[in-house]
């Protein structure tokens, strides 16, 4: 198995595998898209909201909001969000203030909600680790490929901003390796019992 790098940007990645199976591109490809953990805002506590726009639709605005977490956050944390803003004011994603400096919004200039004179938006989010085949919310990107060759394809990596391309492909190569150990050692055991 051999990889080349064709391009990479911030949040993208084109390369070249080879000397692969179709089979095992297209495992990369679906992990990576709905295995990779990430964390996401999934409950929302509403407070006060005099706001034109309804509880339900801001929390699902604010839940698909990309948040980054450093390597040190453990995947079963809970993570608190709180956000208190009076108006006239355009609330942006940097408004969601984080209770762990590790994990905080990916980008601060995304756009919310605008409050008028007198309007008033007061919350608290809860955010958790998940996987995107639970939700599309916890997914950390997108992942494709072409194939060029008989045993040649060309990716292309895209990351929603909770992780490089670099770390979903490092990710999915851990979980994949991971997977394949546990399958191993239950085989040997049962190989063991049936003795």
């Amino acid at each position: 198995m051999k990889i080349s790098v064709q391009e990479e940007e911030k949040e993208k990645l084109s390369f070249t595998l080879s000397k692969a199976s179709t089979s095992f591109a297209n495992l990369v490809r679906r992990f990576a898209m709905s295995q990779v953990p990430t964390f996401a805002i999934d409950k929302v506590t509403f407070y006060e909201n005099s706001s034109t726009m309804f509880d339900d639709y801001l929390a699902h605005r604010i839940g698909l909001l990309p948040l980054k977490a450093g390597s040190s956050v453990r995947d079963d944390e809970d993570v608190m969000f709180s956000l208190d803003v009076s108006g006239p004011a355009m609330i942006y994603s940097s408004a969601l203030k984080s209770t762990v400096d590790k994990v905080k919004v990916a980008t601060d200039n995304m756009p919310l909600l605008r409050l008028l004179e007198n309007q008033n938006l007061r919350l608290e989010a809860k955010a958790i680790s998940g996987i995107g085949r639970k939700h599309a919310k916890w997914q950390a990107g997108l992942c494709a490929y072409e194939i060029v060759g008989e045993d040649e394809f060309k990716f292309q990596v895209e990351s929603f901003m909770q992780h490089s391309p670099w770390e979903m492909l490092n990710t999915t190569a851990d979980i994949l390796s991971k997977k394949c150990a546990d399958m191993s050692k239950e085989l040997k055991t049962l190989k063991k019992a049936a003795k």
